[in-house]
């Protein structure tokens, strides 16, 4: 694939290879004008695009999280998801999305499970697949993350995963090697070992990436995840961000022969044939990119991941006059996870807004309920002004060690990150921002910021709190992307305008020239019966209520795992008062990854809506109405408590980490041990009835009749599993082999056929076997409802 790239390379001096290979910043690769190759730009995905600058300036479409896509069951979905990131890549002057990230949900405390897909390889590798088309299709590379078995977040740097081949094979590499079949065109390498080698060094880069799949793309590494010379020879091809410390001495290295001149050819040619694919090179030209309505594709992926785990008739709500609608989280909705994956959309439709639209003639009232935020969040961009230009926003000022103005801008946020662009973050000494605040109430308010550098906020010029932030750990995660907060009480008067200056030392940390501070109200969660008591008594005076319950970005975020499964603050007594105070209520969940809902059994409905992207709350009303039916299935098994999971562990011992349950992993390991769980994998609930027909074999295919049996349209994801009771190896009870969505009007008889390749039956044994002889298959709405089955020989 590189032969005709032989004679760029041929051009090249050993300082411009080397260059090549490592980035020029964070963001960007290193332009080499002598051949026609201009820079390429890398950014984070993958559920959206935000650019090489972490501006909400520059706003991104936010798309629903992975693990809402991974609900939608739906490689259609996948791949138009994969397209529009195209889309918004090519807008944004980018070549390389960083995603999708194609871990699995080993453990239910896994932190980052959001971003993923699945717990099941079948089902991940299926919409990676599709993914990597949509977007590449557009001329943008796909660089599925991150390979391999970065499964959990503590320790994520340094701990040494041991797992066995076989599960290794069938479980953690299955999604890459889809992925990699599918054509990706980079592919993103871990923090973590994998059997005692870092990942940018370990062997799994050439076998079986290169040498078994045929992947002729770039290895990228995870930002700062190269740690030595001796990646190069281990085939991984670009070290970000750049230039790379760990390869400051590679010209040296290929000349005194430690390192071969040939290892670093290979990278820069992989590097050229990236940059003709993505139109960096000479004359090439990237494919074009389909216009994408973002905000309506948005809405439509957030509905089709929403998962409708119970109802007893009381959904779609009709004939109301009146809603309560109860919980932080209607207000102040996640519609993302914490972390890297991050993205600033123009606008986010919270469930209130959306319920309001959706319901234009009843009578709509909020109650907070209970306090879910933990930490300051931003001020409300309506009640802040610049105090130079006097828009809404803030004033930034970078300045030097004497106090000298080194740079300054106009913001519309006081949540602010930089991680490359144009601040001298690196120069400077002292961050100061400064704005006008109207309080929109009365009393004492939790002033603060959070940031893990020493700060000083004033109100109206006098010092009112100077401290230093504790940081707890050193992971990126929670030092930069989710650092503590550090507040104190101010009086306020509601439309009293406050001038406020927050001042930040910048100190030198892991990540030179990147920083984050976010400066604004913590919550008063000072009278918490109150807050109960109001929203009982909105929901008794209401025809029906939606309680909307989450997590925070305290709990569900890149950089460390979590510690629990229960929601945070006093949520799950709030629900079960709402519960006795109105019969009608629906419990909507706004989490990312399994959650307990210890009142589930007694709600009228429960529906999951995962971290909906920034159309959720028009997706929360569409499917209140029934103008749309909610059309995820779980790609996770949810358990009541976490005592009943099976596979938990995410906390390394002596820094290692072993995977010592095999092949038995989510749904498989529930399985195995018998148990059952509260909410089984590949389950939700629709707003119509189906009878399910027969199956039959034809070929290679798997026919499964089944027939829409309600009063409207609907969507069913058939789901196909294999079991091998007789086996002679050790297998799961069953495994999921292949899966369709079909869609049926009233009334009407389908076929949905599931492509069964022999692969799907075989396991690993030094090589892929298929053990000869009678699978018996079966077909059904979930793991744990399967009414058809048919005997099949291999």
């Amino acid at each position: 694939m590189t032969d005709h790239l032989r004679p760029l390379l041929d051009r090249l001096t050993l300082e411009e290879k080397a260059a090549l290979v490592q980035g020029a910043d964070f963001w960007t690769t290193v332009p080499l004008p002598s051949i026609g190759l201009r820079a390429m730009t890398l950014s984070d995905g993958p559920a959206g695009v935000r650019g090489p600058r972490w501006d909400e300036r520059e706003p991104s479409l936010n798309l629903p999280s992975g693990s809402a896509l991974g609900a939608s069951w739906d490689i259609g979905l996948a791949r138009r998801y994969g397209a529009a990131a195209a889309a918004e890549a090519r807008r944004k002057g980018v070549d390389v999305v960083l995603g999708p990230t194609i871990n699995l949900h080993r453990s239910p405390l896994g932190g980052r499970h959001f971003e993923c897909l699945s717990e099941d390889p079948e089902l991940t590798g299926a919409l990676a697949e599709e993914y990597v088309r949509g977007l590449q299709e557009g001329g943008v590379a796909a660089t599925p993350k991150h390979y391999v078995a970065n499964d959990s977040e503590t320790d994520r740097f340094t701990v040494d995963v041991v797992v066995s081949d076989r599960a290794l094979r069938e479980l953690y590499l299955a999604p890459f090697e889809r992925a990699v079949g599918a054509g990706a065109w980079a592919l993103m390498s871990a923090y973590n070992s994998v059997d005692g080698v870092t990942m940018t060094e370990n062997a799994l880069l050439e076998t079986p990436l290169n040498s078994e799949w045929g992947f002729d793309g770039v290895v990228v590494s995870d930002w700062t995840a190269v740690r030595s010379l001796d990646a190069v020879a281990a085939a991984q091809d670009l070290a970000m961000p750049g230039p790379a410390p760990a390869w400051a001495d590679l010209v040296e290295a290929v000349r005194d022969g430690r390192v071969a001149e040939a290892d670093l050819d290979r990278k820069v040619l992989r590097l050229l044939l990236l940059a003709e694919r993505v139109g960096a090179l000479g004359g090439a030209q990237p494919a074009g990119t389909a216009p994408v309505d973002g905000p309506a594709f948005a809405r439509e992926a957030a509905v089709e991941g929403s998962v409708l785990l119970r109802n007893d008739g009381v959904l779609p709500l009709v004939e109301v006059r009146s809603i309560a609608v109860v919980g932080q989280n209607a207000r102040d909705a996640r519609t993302q996870g914490g972390g890297s994956a991050t993205v600033l959309p123009e606008r986010v439709v919270n469930p209130l807004e959306g319920i309001r639209a959706a319901f234009p003639d009843a009578d709509v009232r909020f109650a907070l309920g209970a306090v879910v935020q933990e930490g300051v969040a931003e001020l409300p961009l309506d009640t802040i002004a610049n105090p130079v230009t006097g828009a809404p926003g803030i004033r930034v000022v970078f300045r030097d060690a004497d106090g000298a103005e080194l740079f300054a801008e106009d913001r519309r946020s006081t949540a602010l990150v930089w991680f490359g662009g144009d601040a001298p973050v690196s120069a400077a000494a002292t961050l100061e921002l400064s704005t006008v605040w109207t309080p929109s109430g009365s009393g004492e308010v939790l002033l603060g910021f959070a940031g893990a550098n020493r700060g000083r906020v004033f109100v109206d010029g006098e010092l009112v709190l100077e401290d230093s932030p504790v940081v707890a750990g050193a992971d990126l995660g929670a030092a930069f992307l989710n650092p503590p907060s550090s507040t104190v009480g101010v009086a306020v008067e509601r439309g009293e305008p406050r001038d406020l200056r927050v001042e930040i030392d910048i100190a030198r940390g892991a990540l030179e020239g990147a920083l984050s501070v976010t400066f604004g109200l913590a919550p008063d969660d000072g009278d918490p019966d109150a807050l109960i008591d109001e929203a009982v008594a909105a929901a008794r005076a209401a025809d029906a209520a939606v309680v909307v319950v989450g997590t925070n970005a305290k709990v569900e975020s890149e950089g460390y795992d979590r510690t629990s499964l229960a929601l945070p603050g006093r949520q799950d007594e709030l629900v079960r008062a709402v519960l006795a105070a109105n019969p009608r209520t629906i419990v909507v969940v706004n989490a990312g990854a399994p959650v307990e809902l210890p009142w589930a059994d007694e709600a009228p409905a429960v529906l999951l809506g995962y971290f909906g992207g920034q159309e959720f709350g028009s997706a929360i009303g569409d499917i209140l109405t029934g103008a749309a039916e909610p059309g995820g299935r779980l790609p996770t098994t949810w358990p009541r408590t976490l005592a009943d999971a099976p596979v938990v562990d995410v906390t390394p011992t002596d820094g290692r980490l072993a995977y010592r349950e095999g092949v038995h992993v989510g749904y498989r390991a529930w399985l195995r041990a018998g148990a059952e769980p509260h909410f089984p994998f590949g389950h939700g609930l629709g707003y119509t009835s189906w009878s399910w027909g027969a199956a039959a074999r034809d070929g290679d295919v798997l026919e499964v009749t089944l027939a829409n049996t309600g009063g409207r349209a609907g969507k069913q994801v058939v789901q196909v599993y294999a079991e091998r009771a007789d086996s002679a190896i050790e297998r799961p009870v069953r495994w999921l082999v292949g899966f369709a969505v079909v869609r049926a009007e009233p009334g009407e008889t389908v076929t949905a056929r599931v492509d069964l390749p022999e692969r799907r039956l075989a396991h690993w044994d030094g090589g892929w076997r298929v053990e000869p002889g009678a699978y018996t298959l079966r077909a059904g709405a979930s793991v744990a409802d399967l009414p058809l089955s048919l005997v099949w020989e291999a």
